[in-house]
C-alpha cells in the first residue's frame, strides 16, 4: 500500500473516533462521541438567533440536537475538553487552541456565520442618544463616571454601566477591541447574569448604559427589521470626534452591512466535530445554507453568506 494512503488512513481512523480495534467495536468511545454530540454550547446572547436555527434544524431531521446557552469563556472550555463539539462565539480559535487539538488529532475549524452589533442601550428618560466610540471607550476606562462629564447638560449623575455576564462574548469583545485587551478600569461596570436582564435593568434606571448584541434588540411584530424594543432606547453610535443625528448610527442591517455602525462582531461556530457526518457538523453547517442564513437574517442580524438585495425607498410624508 503507498505509504501516504496509509498515513490518510490511519488519520481518518483517529478523527472518526470509529470503534474498531481490529473488527471489534468500542463502546467506550462510541459512548464519549455521543455524550458530547448531544449538545452545543453557545454564548446567551446568541439565544435569539440559535433557538429559531435549532427549532427548524431539528424540525427536519431524526438526529437532533439540544443547546445550552452559558457564557463564551465556558463555552470554550468545554470543546477544548471534548465536552462538546461545537460552540458558538465571537472569537475564532487561538493560536494556542487550535494547536491543542491538532497535537491531538482533531481538525478544529471556525466557521463564520452572521455579523452582530453590539447595541449601547439607555433609559428612555435619557435625553441624550448619541455617543462617540471615543466616549465608550472612555466610559470603560473610568476616565469619565458621571454623565455630565460627556453631555455637560445632562443631569442624571453617575453612568451605571451593566453588561449581560462577566465572562460573556459581550465583555471579552469590549476588552478587545475598545480597550486593545486591557481590563475595565471603571468602578461603576456591573454585570447581571443574561442579556434579558441587561434591557429589564436598564428599563428600570434612568443613569444605566447596558450592553448587548443586537438580536436582542428588534420588536418581533415588525417584520422588516427597523422597530426596536420600545421600552429601551438604543443610542446611535459615532466614529466621529463629536457625535450628532446626522453621524451616529444604530445597529440596523443595513449600516452593519455598509459599514457606517462602527461596533460589528463576527458571530463564528466553532467546530471540532470528528465525524464529517456527524449532527454537529450538520447544524453548523446549516447555519450558513439558504436556509439558516434567512432566519438569520430575519433576526436582524447580517448573514454571512446570503446575498442582500438594496433598495432605495422614497417616503411621502405629505
Amino acid at each position: 500500500m503507498n505509504r501516504n494512503v496509509s498515513i490518510i488512513i490511519g488519520l481518518t481512523l483517529s478523527l472518526g473516533l470509529l470503534l474498531s480495534c481490529g473488527s471489534k467495536p468500542n463502546p467506550e468511545l462510541e459512548e464519549a462521541y455521543q455524550k458530547a454530540a448531544t449538545k452545543f454550547v453557545a454564548d446567551e446572547s446568541f439565544y435569539p438567533i440559535l433557538d429559531e436555527e435549532l427549532f427548524y434544524f431539528n424540525s427536519q431531521r431524526l438526529d437532533t440536537i439540544g443547546v445550552q446557552y452559558i457564557n463564551e469563556q465556558d463555552a470554550v472550555k468545554r470543546l477544548m475538553k471534548l465536552e462538546t463539539w461545537l460552540a458558538f462565539t465571537t472569537r475564532q480559535f487561538t493560536a494556542k487552541e487550535k494547536k491543542s487539538l491538532e497535537d491531538r488529532q482533531y481538525l478544529p475549524r471556525a466557521i463564520a456565520i452572521a455579523y452582530d452589533g453590539l447595541a449601547i442601550i439607555v433609559n428612555n428618560a435619557n435625553a441624550d442618544t448619541c455617543i462617540t466610540v471615543n466616549d465608550f471607550a472612555r466610559i470603560l476606562k473610568g476616565e469619565v463616571t458621571k454623565w455630565g462629564d460627556i453631555y455637560p447638560k445632562s443631569k442624571l449623575g453617575t453612568i451605571d454601566v451593566v453588561f449581560d455576564n462577566p465572562l460573556s462574548s459581550t465583555v471579552r469583545w469590549c476588552v478587545d477591541s475598545i480597550l486593545d485587551g486591557k481590563e475595565f478600569t471603571n468602578p461603576n461596570i456591573g454585570a447581571v447574569k443574561t442579556s434579558a436582564a441587561v434591557i429589564d435593568y436598564v428599563e428600570r434606571h434612568e443613569n444605566a448604559l447596558g450592553i448587548i448584541g443586537s438580536n436582542w434588540l428588534n420588536d418581533k411584530r415588525d417584520t422588516t427589521n427597523v422597530t426596536f424594543k420600545k421600552n429601551i432606547t438604543v443610542m446611535g453610535v459615532s466614529k466621529m470626534k463629536t457625535a450628532e443625528t446626522y453621524n451616529s448610527w444604530k445597529p440596523y442591517q443595513y449600516y452593519l452591512y455598509n459599514g457606517n455602525y462602527p461596533l460589528i462582531r463576527t458571530i463564528y461556530a466553532l467546530l471540532n466535530d470528528p465525524r464529517p457526518s456527524g449532527v454537529p457538523t450538520a447544524f453548523a453547517h446549516f447555519c450558513q445554507l439558504p436556509r439558516g442564513q434567512k432566519v438569520i437574517l430575519r433576526s436582524g442580524l447580517l448573514p454571512r453568506t446570503a446575498n442582500m438585495n438594496v433598495r432605495e425607498v422614497i417616503v411621502n410624508r405629505k
